[in-house]
């Protein structure tokens, strides 16, 4: 859990692949419910390919790990990792904020997971179904599954 103390009763288990969500029509990864300034942690160990801000995200970290997966942690208060350190897992990386297009919302961490490589047998017929081979649920992978 990168968050900081919390358990998966701080986010929707329904929510990742969930639709209409605003700009981007289908939500690609989990919202972590927490207060603003709360630690949020390295899910995995890895290198660290960007930290810096975005419009959607905000300020944001993405960090490929030993499996050549990117993890993306948006909407953070505070940056505590630089572009291409390495990270282990369980370091502080940043912290809960609101910022990018979660601007004026309940603090949260935006996580999602992406292969590098598209897993092109996730396709189904969904809404944006094709799109599913390029993100992993994020629960899962919080759930130990």
């Amino acid at each position: 859990m990168p968050v900081n103390g919390a358990t998966t009763s701080d986010f929707n288990s329904k929510s990742y692949w969930c639709y209409p969500w605003r700009k981007s029509v289908t939500h690609k990864g989990v919202d972590i419910l927490a207060k603003k300034g709360t630690k949020i942690s390295a899910a995995t160990s890895g290198l660290v390919l960007c930290s810096g801000t975005i419009r959607m995200g905000g300020n944001i970290v993405v960090i490929l790990d030993p499996k050549w997966r990117l993890h993306y942690y948006a909407h953070l208060n505070d940056l505590k990792t630089s572009t291409l350190s390495m990270v282990t897992k369980k370091p502080t990386i940043g912290t809960i904020g609101t910022n990018g297009n979660a601007a004026g919302k309940s603090q949260h961490l935006h996580y999602a997971i992406a292969p590098i490589i598209p897993y092109i047998w996730r396709i189904d017929t969904d809404r944006q179904g094709w799109r599913k081979m390029f993100y992993l649920n994020p629960i899962d992978f919080l759930k130990g599954a």
